[in-house]
């Protein structure tokens, strides 16, 4: 637990930031003053009314009334890591006759923003080698930066999983810094913790495990007992998952919807026996099916014209895990208005809007000069690739930057959060940032730690 003490060059620092980062909570928690009405029993009443920026408020939900409300085979582990919060929420519920889930959340959100300040603050000073007043210039620029600070208090699982790879990062600079290596031991805690938030983000683990102890990465007992076992048990442990909370939900659901369709069907062969004064009961049930599929037909005409169809690109395949990619949405216009774009400055149209609402998936900045800063901070992106180009660390941070670009930039993997077994409401919010902005903290990350290695260079070479 020495990981968390704050050391004395840090403290100063520690106080303005959580000061900060306590202020942007209740900026957003004063936004929605009327959650503390929401009893357990209306728990998805935080979906129909929880709008920023596409962000889902699931945590709010599941810390409110508990369930396992996340996708399973994303997040395979939140739910649980809920438990504790949901069952000091309900105790202050119980005393206080208010639901609290803001506050009690809002605990979790400044705890791991706070402490994603302090590991930012130790790579870019210990492990690159930044004086502390560049150190503090570049934190508070990436904290500036839109999608990381909007990630700071929206009640995803975003800033969780930026402080957990921001500690692994520092970890695994500290160790190939000082010639170390990541023992098993950290590695499983590392991963069971950040694949339990983000099962994706366990890849990071592994890549940074394996550029800092790099062919000691691949003795037999580092690979059976820190990356087999616990992937191999991290699988089993979502399909357990899905068998047990999601599977008899999707059959009940089904079910129902078969039940509808049925009365569905009947009503409107009594509707067609009416209207037409046919007596042949075949006729009836043929003329009264074909109205069916008409109408069938015509809502999901309407249905596609919807943000949340039209704004939803085409995936590889309709089932299994390529339901959740896309294959259709314009890479370069995303890439150069969302990826580098929104994730750095909010655009001033459609701020914070949900692109399954009423956000489009492009859009335009009002002024060329955002695209000046967008093309410097490009261009100073890649200065930094050149500038680190001998570092390993720089290289380990590059590879899990890599993954995300082939997940979510190759295959357009954005999938919803909310797991298969919570009906989507009508008129809800639910996970509607553009699909090409999701891998925001990293290209943030990206952006600081590569302006961190040109001033360390520049620092250097004066």
């Amino acid at each position: 637990m020495k990981i968390f003490k704050i050391k004395p060059i840090e403290r100063v620092q520690a106080i303005v930031v959580l000061v900060l980062v306590i202020i942007l909570n209740l900026m957003l928690i004063s936004k929605y003053p009327d959650f503390v009405n929401i009893m357990p029993e209306d728990y998805k009443e935080f979906i129909h009314q929880f709008k920023v920026s596409g962000f889902d408020p699931i945590t709010y939900s599941t810390v409110t009334s508990w369930y396992q409300g996340y996708n399973v085979y994303r997040h395979p582990l939140l739910a649980f890591m809920m438990w504790i919060p949901n069952v000091l929420n309900a105790w202050l519920l119980n005393l206080t006759g208010l639901n609290l889930v803001q506050y009690v959340v809002g605990i979790i959100l400044v705890f791991c923003g706070f402490y994603s300040y302090i590991f930012m603050r130790r790579i870019l000073v210990e492990v690159i080698g930044v004086k502390e007043k560049d150190g503090i210039i570049l934190n508070a620029m990436f904290f500036g930066f839109a999608y990381t600070m909007v990630g700071l208090v929206v009640p995803d699982h975003f800033v969780m999983s930026q402080m957990l790879l921001l500690l692994t990062f520092y970890l695994s600079g500290i160790a190939m810094n000082n010639g170390r290596r990541l023992s098993i031991l950290k590695t499983l805690v590392l991963f069971v913790l950040t694949a339990g938030v983000t099962l994706s983000n366990g890849v990071k683990i592994y890549l940074s495990a394996l550029f800092t102890n790099k062919w000691r990465f691949f003795r037999p007992s580092y690979l059976i007992i820190a990356v087999i076992l616990p992937a191999a048990l991290m699988w089993t442990f979502c399909r357990w998952e899905y068998r047990e909370f999601v599977l008899p939900t999707e059959k009940a659901a089904q079910a129902k919807k078969a039940a509808q369709r049925r009365a569905d069907l009947n009503k409107f062969i009594k509707m067609y026996a009416e209207q037409t004064g046919e007596t042949d009961s075949a006729l009836i049930a043929q003329g009264g099916r074909e109205l069916y599929r008409n109408h069938i037909w015509e809502v999901h005409e309407k249905n596609m014209k919807d943000p949340w169809n039209a704004h939803t690109g085409k995936p590889i395949a309709k089932e299994g895990f390529m339901k959740w990619t896309d294959i259709s949405t314009d890479r370069v216009e995303t890439v150069w208005h969302n990826l580098f774009g929104e994730t750095i400055q909010l655009h001033q149209d459609y701020l914070l809007d949900d692109t399954l609402k009423s956000r489009p998936v492009v859009v335009e900045y009002r002024y060329i000069l955002n695209y000046v800063v967008e093309a410097l901070i490009i261009a100073l992106f890649l200065i930094g690739i050149w500038m680190g180009r001998k570092h390993r660390f720089l290289w380990m941070i590059l590879s899990c930057f890599a993954f995300d670009m082939v997940l979510h930039l190759g295959l357009g993997f954005a999938p919803s959060p909310l797991s298969s077994n919570m009906p989507i409401p009508s008129g809800a919010n639910h996970s509607g940032s553009s699909p090409l902005s999701w891998p925001y903290s990293f290209w943030d990350g990206m952006v600081t730690y590569l302006l961190a290695i040109d001033c360390f260079n520049f620092n250097s070479f004066l």
